[in-house]
């Protein structure tokens, strides 16, 4: 008779993986484990299975534990595109928006529109959008766009009848 496998209940193995991911005390503790393996002549080829990541991955983690120590096993800080609006300069155009009319500001119009906040900002604040892009911020500031409909009057039955 076969022995019974060992199996984990309660948790799926993607959320066991988000909680050691999440906590970085456990994703340097994984990465310095490879180091130690690869410091006893564990080739980091054989290791990327173990480690469900890539040998170079691997020999990254190596080089910068050499170099920097327990401390280059930290992720680096993102290096994503800086905003162009600071946070100060998103507020006010949050409150611009819900709180002041275009026609304050000299624009023929009594709704903000994508183009009318894309000139404003360009004006205020000396920063080009797309048009795509600023909805992209006010979506992150919490705010939504609303499309237009057309509204086209119907004469009224006493005029088609004259």
């Amino acid at each position: 008779m076969a022995r019974p496998v060992l199996s984990v209940e309660g948790y799926t193995s993607e959320e066991i993986k988000k909680m050691f991911r999440n906590d970085e005390r456990y994703t340097i503790g994984i990465r310095l484990y490879a180091v130690y393996q690869v410091s006893l002549g564990k080739p980091s080829r054989e290791l990327e299975v173990l480690y469900n990541t890539s040998f170079k991955q691997i020999t990254n983690w190596v080089h910068r534990f050499k170099s920097k120590g327990v401390e280059g096993l930290r992720d680096k800080a993102s290096r994503g595109i800086k905003p162009r609006l600071s946070p100060e300069q998103k507020q006010a155009l949050k409150d611009l928006v819900t709180n002041a009319s275009p026609m304050d500001y000299h624009y023929n119009t009594t709704v903000w529109t994508g183009p009318i906040l894309i000139d404003w900002i360009r004006k205020n604040f000396e920063v080009e959008y797309k048009k795509v892009q600023i909805y992209n911020i006010l979506k992150e500031l919490g705010l939504s766009h609303q499309k237009g409909k057309g509204f086209y009057i119907e004469p009224s039955p006493e005029l088609s009848n004259a």
